[in-house]
C-alpha cells in the first residue's frame, strides 16, 4: 500500500504547474546573478569567504538573497 501523497505532474493543476515553473525560474535567475557577482568581485569586496557564499547560493531563495543583502561590500 502506497501511503505517499505524491502527485504526478499531469495531476497538478495548470495554474500550480505554472507557479512551480515560475518559482524555479526565479530561483535559477537569483542564483546565476549571485554566482556571477561573486565571480566578478575580489575577496576584499565580499563580506566573508567567496567559497562560503558560493555554497550558500545553492540554498533556494535564501542564499542568493542573503548574499545580495549581506555578502557584498560596496
Amino acid at each position: 500500500m502506497n501511503m505517499s501523497n505524491k502527485k504526478k505532474w499531469s495531476e497538478i493543476s495548470p495554474a500550480r504547474r505554472w507557479a512551480m515553473v515560475a518559482a524555479g525560474a526565479v530561483q535559477l535567475t537569483l542564483q546565476a546573478a549571485a554566482l556571477r557577482d561573486i565571480a566578478k568581485r575580489t575577496p576584499e569586496q565580499i563580506n566573508g569567504s567567496k567559497k562560503l557564499w558560493v555554497a550558500a547560493s545553492f540554498l533556494n531563495f535564501a542564499g542568493p538573497i542573503a548574499y545580495f543583502m549581506k555578502g557584498r561590500r560596496d
